[in-house]
């Protein structure tokens, strides 16, 4: 006797592939939203301030590209901003990941007075707005004499809160006081432990901060705004910025100088987001 046919079965798995359907084109409709201005922008690099106003736009790459590269080099010391660019971002992330990681174990694993209210603290300043730091900053670099120093960009941020808080989220849930205790009983220091313990346990933690901090450091303006003051100084944000004018921006030299500015994210992110979404989940599940 021939088996019943399963409508109700059929038309259950029909609408389930019309929603993963529906849930991919969102997907797509959305992520080609978000890809359009990046590849505008590499478009508009490669073409003259009349074609990018022109109508319609230009909607693939031009010949202009060497053209507002020189107009770049012109106006801006471009490559020198680049370099201090990258100086920063590597200085600032070096330090906060040694910092940070030495407050993050602190707080973690030590026992010690007003160990809650110090933490609390700490968690405090992150409630204060950014802007509220810029004329104290200001006043504390002028005191030091740190104006118009790369210094100046990299030291005050090498301890951030959120720094701190993921170290120590990370660390207790990831190294277990009986190994600290066992190492401490095999007679090895505090640097010791710190440096050939904590340290190898915390990769996927060290590669999401690290990662965070340099993008945040890259893309500072506030920062290098208040305390820079010479062209040769500005970090690459500001030096762009510097090349607008309400009657004279050379636009696709300005595009130019942003997609060179983009492509050490871009790469960064690639080579980088699986430490990224490991260091961001670890302990999220058991």
């Amino acid at each position: 006797m021939q088996a019943p046919f399963d409508t109700a079965g059929t038309a259950a798995t029909g609408g389930h592939r019309m929603s993963a359907w529906a849930a991919y084109l969102m997907v797509g409709v959305g992520a080609l939203i978000m890809l359009a201005p990046f590849y505008f922008m590499f478009v508009f690099a490669t073409h003259s301030r009349t074609e990018i106003f022109s109508l319609p736009p230009p909607m693939w790459f031009g010949d202009d590209l060497l053209a507002n590269l020189q107009i770049l080099t012109q106006r801006l010391p471009f490559w020198r901003n680049l370099g201090l660019s990258l100086y920063v971002g590597v200085c600032n992330t070096l330090l906060t990941l040694l910092f940070c990681s030495m407050g993050g174990y602190a707080f973690a694993l030590y026992e010690f007075r007003f160990k809650k209210a110090l933490f609390g603290l700490v968690m405090g300043t992150m409630l204060l707005p950014s802007f509220m730091n810029m004329i104290p900053s200001f006043m504390i670099m002028d005191l030091l004499g740190w104006i118009d120093q790369p210094r100046a960009l990299y030291i005050p941020g090498a301890a951030s809160a959120f720094g701190i808080f993921l170290m120590r989220q990370f660390i207790g849930a990831s190294v277990p006081r009986e190994l600290v205790e066992a190492a401490r009983m095999d007679g090895c220091g505090e640097i010791g432990i710190y440096a050939r313990i904590v340290l190898p346990l915390l990769k996927p933690a060290l590669g999401t901060l690290g990662l965070i901090t340099f993008i945040a450091s890259w893309n500072n303006f506030i920062g290098p705004l208040v305390v820079m003051r010479s062209p040769d100084m500005y970090t690459l944000p500001l030096a762009l910025r510097s090349l607008q004018s309400p009657v004279d921006t050379e636009w696709g030299a300005l595009m130019a100088g942003s997609a060179i500015a983009t492509l050490p994210l871009i790469v960064l992110f690639m080579l980088c987001s699986r430490q990224l979404i490991s260091g961001l989940t670890t302990g999220a599940v058991k």
